[in-house]
């Protein structure tokens, strides 16, 4: 097909739009505070989840020394009971000393449970320590969460801004194409990501090939509003003075 060069001419701004779009949506996908959020959310969600994790170690922890107080009191008002017993001078001689036996391995149960019970209230001590601490850095990750949150919008907006400029860029442009020749730029980007390019230096700025002797020829000989494709990568071909033809 025959294009005026002037028009040809104007492919390539049409190609630096189209390579700048390219840029844009690239950098949306490896965008720095994006990936810095996502860090952050994960940091956050372990500091969640190691929270989680102690509440449930607490309330173990806390069922447990119920249980303990439990059996100490429940112990306790059985030693108050046989002491009561002893004192009150009702019981013979043979259940007299039972229940004195009975007070001595009580008193030593109560012992090991109030053992026991003391070294469960460490644990909860150590336990609840351990979520404030937790908290404490889940409210740290949070507020540095927001703060990248932000940074990530500005920087998308900021994206957005400059698609925006370049879409309307592209609108203005693309008139200015015959259909089957912005027909065939289309095509070319789509498959191989570049439509068109300048011929600079005898290469092709598209695939950056030298190209042949016979092939350079053959282009100059070509009428100026011809198009030419590069016949490595099918580009269109944009010639100027810097083609070195």
């Amino acid at each position: 097909m025959n294009v005026e060069p002037p028009v040809q001419a104007k492919l390539l701004q049409l190609a630096a739009v189209d390579a700048e779009l390219t840029r844009i949506a690239h950098r949306r996908t490896v965008l720095p505070e994006q990936q810095e959020v996502a860090r952050l959310e994960a940091e956050r969600n372990n500091h969640k989840d190691a929270a989680v994790a102690v509440e449930i170690q607490i309330d173990d922890l806390d069922r447990d020394i119920r249980k303990l107080e439990g059996e100490v009191d429940a112990v306790r008002k059985r030693e108050e009971r046989d002491r009561g017993m002893l004192t009150s001078g009702s019981v013979g001689a043979k259940q007299l000393s039972e229940i004195q036996h009975e007070l001595g391995s009580l008193e030593r149960r109560r012992s090991v449970l109030e053992d026991e019970l003391l070294e469960v209230m460490e644990r909860r001590e150590a336990s609840a320590a351990d979520h404030d601490h937790a908290g404490a850095r889940l409210s740290k990750t949070e507020q540095e969460l927001a703060d990248a949150q932000r940074l990530r919008d500005e920087a998308v907006a900021d994206l957005d801004v400059a698609q925006g400029r370049c879409d309307q860029d592209r609108a203005n442009l693309v008139d200015l194409f015959p259909a089957e020749l912005l027909t065939i730029y289309d095509k070319q980007r789509t498959k191989n990501g570049v439509g068109a390019a300048l011929l600079q230096a005898r290469k092709c700025g598209a695939c950056r090939i030298e190209l042949d002797r016979g092939e350079l020829a053959r282009i100059a000989k070509a009428a100026p509003d011809s198009v030419v494709r590069c016949p490595e990568c099918s580009a269109i071909m944009v010639r100027t003075k810097e083609s070195g033809l």
